[in-house]
């Protein structure tokens, strides 16, 4: 089923159905990262990474500031095409290509616009890639200090291959309660409190 999903997707998302998909350069999972897939797939046939890019920053700050229009497209009262109908407007006002139009309006008609902040992550791990860089995304339950950012610095240099720039991006999110949550490129290792409390409950309530 994920398969047919993922080729559905790659579909539609792509300028033709006919060519090949074009491979990312790092592997992104989940939804999230078919979504990032195809679009990867689609603008790279158009030779449109940088402007698509560019578009989903622009999607991301102009949600961001909207927070009338973000609370409209998350309503599940509010029927899909009026959803793809306000995207396609607000497309149209921040000038987006349409490989960006495309991707939220296949969200938007597949009741997913509100997992448009991990696609665009996903989507932007794979442009590090392509960059030649490694995007290390780490969160932690509270703001780390400079000390400890810098250590984590050196930590994760290990992880680069020869060449490759380390582009690291820190979360907070105070619900983890400790340790961290570290993806590096298309590796993802859960070390939290939160994740840790989680297992041991289930262990428990599966020996009752």
């Amino acid at each position: 089923m994920a398969a047919n999903n993922s080729l559905n997707i790659v579909r539609t998302l792509a300028s033709s159905a006919a060519t090949k998909p074009v491979k990312p350069p790092v592997q992104v999972f989940g939804l999230d990262g078919r979504y990032a897939t195809a679009l990867y797939s689609a603008a790279s046939k158009l030779k449109q990474l940088d402007v698509v890019e560019k578009d989903l920053e622009n999607v991301q700050k102009t949600l961001k500031a909207d927070a009338t229009l973000k609370e409209y497209l998350h309503s599940p009262v509010i029927k899909r095409h009026l959803k793809v109908e306000a995207l396609k407007q607000m497309a149209t006002k921040i000038k987006l290509t349409p490989p960006s139009v495309n991707l939220l309006s296949l969200l938007a008609e597949n009741g997913r616009i509100n997992r448009v902040d991990g696609v665009i992550s996903a989507f932007s791990t794979i442009m590090a890639g392509h960059r030649g860089d490694l995007r290390c995304e780490v969160t932690t339950a509270k703001e780390l200090d400079e000390e400890l950012k810098k250590e984590l610095q050196t930590v994760l240099k290990a992880f680069a291959k020869k060449g490759e720039n380390i582009i690291l991006e820190l979360k907070v999110d105070p619900s983890i309660i400790g340790g961290m949550i570290v993806s590096i490129g298309d590796k993802y290792v859960d070390m939290s409190v939160a994740s840790k409390i989680k297992k041991y409950t289930e262990i428990i309530q599966a020996s009752v």
